[in-house]
């Protein structure tokens, strides 16, 4: 029975528990129950309230800078989800990971993303951001003269996930449209200050002390591949190749590259020594290879190459060996089954072809469409690289031999080079960069690689585009393999797979690991309430920013010169508020109904 079982069962229980003990009257007034939620009612505090809201003019000058930012934001928010509402049912999306309306909710274990192991910082920048929203609400409710009935903190069982204040509605009412906006918006405005103050912190002096350990890491094996055989695994950390040193990933893809050793031994970074019988796992496979195909009629991922025209291979520089002097090979493969087929194709670089380039228009190739290019002017083609090779120092007018396999078949076509728009006189044949091995990715090893010092540079601020980019970045660094272009991993923190790939120096080198504890503090309490400043933004009620659009049109509207105010006022709020209802439940559910 796994964690999250256990977990649902004790909030069951405890639920159960909480329902008997209200029935039989053994609950306190001030304690009232919602399923597993509970509430604590009480009106103290107040008093300290009253204190701090001393400085009105400071508090009402603070918060009518959070106004500002909210009405940015809330237009923000507004123009995102109409256009991505529209664009779902224009063109609805596959569903994936990202769009499954369980990961809306930030919920560890429930959301893919959001593992377990970081549930103790999650709830504790939760609790930071709740606590912080309703309090400057209770803060400047005091500030604006406006009673307070209740506050309290929400626990979920046992665990205090909020805390909430309870304006009195009469006295609400009374308030000014002004501090009534103010209030509204001092939640999103120290949200906002948190997260200030929290990524500061990380992206200085806490990132600062943490630097990459050498050595390729280990995100995940590949299913049934020589590294998951040999026992390697995620939050591995290769330093060793056949007792050469191994300081990063791109060692290692080089040490595979080069070497034609079938069995190797790999040195872990915990002294271990895993000997690794190499196999030519297919990874990728392109769908517009003429190689491609289910069963025994094609080669498709998690297919082994086994040989090539009868000759056994096992590693990539043997792949190589076997088809550089073979335009049409036969290759061998091994299904997950363990069956063996045969299959014969072109073997080349997979490139497409530019409709209005040479070779399309010269020779009847079709445009827009990806063919294998064998060879070019006699000198093979196995990657894209060597394409450039064999056209460099072509001048536009020249005339050259392309070999390619159209319609079933390798044809030889003679091209005459266009001129490059770049200025830079070069010749074009008219194709568009693609995969090498006809669309194959091979790895005779079979490991996803940590980009560890990547996403350290991220929180370093190493991104294009400065503080805003930035900020964008930590956003979508829980699911930044899925959504982030060349980024095959999700961020969560410095957990427990991937905590041995970071070391700590400087200063803080002191507090040991507690600094990758910190900064994971840091990461959560500042995305966390980023989130909830944004998502109170959305301008529809009961959330603040469905509040302040009220307040503002209501300022706009008592100065038209129009009848029925309040209901042109209820009218504007309410259907840009159901507006946003079904944008957020196409986001939601769009994916999956309407795909």
């Amino acid at each position: 029975m796994n964690t999250l079982l256990w977990v649902l069962i004790g909030v069951v229980l405890y639920t159960v528990l909480l329902l008997l003990l209200r029935q039989r009257g053994l609950l306190p007034s001030s304690v009232k129950i919602q399923g597993p939620l509970m509430t604590i009612h009480t009106r103290r505090g107040r008093a300290f309230l009253n204190w701090l809201a001393g400085p009105k003019r400071f508090w009402r000058a603070w918060s009518n800078i959070g106004v500002g930012i909210a009405l940015v934001v809330m237009v923000g928010t507004f123009v995102l989800l109409v256009l991505r509402g529209v664009q779902i049912v224009q063109n609805p999306p596959a569903p994936t990971a990202v769009n499954a309306p369980r990961n809306v909710l930030v919920i560890p274990g429930v959301n893919d993303f959001l593992p377990l192991s970081v549930a103790p910082e999650i709830l504790l920048g939760l609790l930071v951001g709740l606590v912080v929203h309703e309090g400057g609400h209770g803060l400047l409710c005091r500030v604006e003269d406006i009673d307070i009935e209740s506050m309290g903190i929400v626990l979920l069982t046992i665990l205090p996930v909020g805390a909430f204040v309870e304006p009195d509605e009469e006295s609400q009412r009374k308030a000014s449209r002004g501090g009534r906006t103010r209030m509204f918006a001092a939640g999103v405005t120290n949200n906002l200050a948190v997260t200030a103050i929290a990524l500061a912190l990380l992206f200085g002096p806490v990132t600062g002390a943490i630097a990459a350990a050498p050595g390729a890491a280990v995100d995940t094996t590949f299913q049934n591949s020589a590294a998951a055989d040999a026992g390697i695994g995620a939050g591995d950390r290769i330093v060793g190749f056949d007792g050469a040193n191994i300081t990063s990933a791109e060692d290692l893809q080089n040490s595979l590259r080069d070497s034609d050793a079938a069995n190797v031994t790999i040195t872990l970074a915990n002294g271990t020594e895993k000997t690794v019988q190499r196999s030519l796992l297919v990874t990728a496979m392109s769908p517009n290879s003429p190689l491609a195909g289910d069963g025994p009629t094609g080669v498709e991922t998690n297919d082994t190459i086994v040989a090539v025209n009868g000759t056994t291979v096992n590693t990539e520089s043997g792949l190589r060996e076997a088809v550089v002097d073979r335009p049409l090979v036969t290759l061998t493969v091994e299904d997950t089954d363990g069956e063996r087929s045969n299959v014969t194709g072109p073997m080349g670089v997979l490139l497409g072809v530019s409709p209005n380039g040479a070779l399309s228009e010269q020779t009847g190739v079709p445009g827009g469409e990806q063919v294998v290019v064998t060879s070019i002017d006699g000198e093979r083609t196995l990657n894209y690289t060597d394409v450039q090779t064999a056209l460099d120092g072509g001048q536009p007018g020249d005339e050259v031999n392309v070999t390619a396999y159209v319609d079933g078949q390798l044809e030889t076509h003679s091209v005459t080079l266009n001129p490059a728009n770049d200025g830079t006189g070069r010749g074009l044949v008219g194709v568009t960069q693609g995969p090498e091995l006809s669309g194959i990715s091979v790895n005779s090893l079979g490991v996803v690689s940590y980009p560890a010092e990547q996403f350290l540079g991220i929180l370093g601020g190493d991104v294009q585009g400065g503080l805003f980019s930035q900020v964008l970045f930590i956003l979508f660094l829980p699911f930044a393999g899925t959504v982030v272009p060349g980024l095959e991993s999700n961020f969560a923190g410095f957990v427990a797979t991937n905590a041995s790939f970071y070391t700590v120096s400087g200063p803080l080198s002191v507090l040991g690991g507690g600094v990758l504890i910190l900064a994971n503090v840091l990461f959560w309490v500042g995305w966390i309430n980023l989130n909830l400043a944004f998502f109170n933004c959305i301008p529809a009620f009961p959330l603040d920013g469905g509040r302040i659009l009220r307040t503002s049109t209501e300022a706009i509207v008592s100065r038209l010169p129009v009848d029925g105010k309040q209901q042109l006022t209820s009218t504007i709020t309410t259907s840009i508020g159901l507006l946003m209802l079904v944008s957020l439940l196409l986001l939601m559910f769009g994916p999956q109904l309407l795909s």
